[in-house]
C-alpha cells in the first residue's frame, strides 16, 4: 500500500451577500413576469426554480422577498407613486418591479440597512434597467428611504 493522500474538496459555499444578489435578480424576473403575464405565484415560484442560477440564490431569502413583494404590492406601488415624477404605468416594467422589490425591503424588512436596499436597486437597475434607469431608481429610493426610515436615514 502507498501512503497516497487523497484531497477531498469541498465546494466553497457563497457569501449570504451574493447569495441575497442573486435571489433579488430571481425575484426581479418573477415580478417582471407576474406583471406581464399576471401568473400565479405558485407557478411563479416553480419556474424560477427552473432557472440555472436558483441554486445560487438564498432559497428562504427569495421565498420571504418573492411573497413579500406581491403580498405588498398595493402598499408599495401607493408609497412608489407619492415620490415618482408620471403614473405608475408610464414607468417599464423593469424599473417598477425593481422599485417594489427595494421599496419592500426598506419598508418593511428592518435588517436591510437601507443603503444596502438602495444599492441592490440600483445594482439591478444597472443590470437589467434602461441606460440611465439606474440614476432614476436610486432618487425614487433615497426619498422612499428618507421617508420610511427617518431616523437611519439621517445617521
Amino acid at each position: 500500500m502507498s501512503d497516497t493522500k487523497i484531497e477531498i474538496k469541498t465546494a466553497k459555499k457563497p457569501k449570504t451577500s451574493q447569495n441575497r444578489r442573486k435571489s433579488r435578480e430571481l425575484v426581479l424576473k418573477a415580478v417582471y413576469r407576474g406583471m406581464i403575464n399576471a401568473g400565479e405565484i405558485k407557478q411563479i415560484i416553480l419556474d424560477a426554480q427552473d432557472d440555472p442560477e436558483y441554486t445560487k440564490a438564498d432559497e428562504a431569502y427569495f421565498k420571504h422577498l418573492l411573497e413579500g413583494v406581491t403580498g405588498k404590492i398595493n402598499e408599495l406601488d401607493q408609497k412608489i407613486s407619492t415620490f415618482i415624477d408620471r403614473k405608475l404605468e408610464e414607468l417599464s416594467p423593469v424599473e417598477h418591479a425593481i422599485l417594489r422589490i427595494a421599496s419592500f425591503e426598506l419598508m418593511f424588512d428592518m435588517s436591510i440597512p437601507y443603503r444596502v436596499a438602495i444599492n441592490e436597486g440600483v445594482e439591478l437597475a444597472k443590470l437589467y434597467g434602461g441606460v440611465d434607469g439606474h440614476k432614476y431608481i436610486n432618487g425614487v429610493l433615497d426619498k422612499v428611504a428618507e421617508n420610511v426610515r427617518p431616523q437611519e436615514f439621517r445617521r
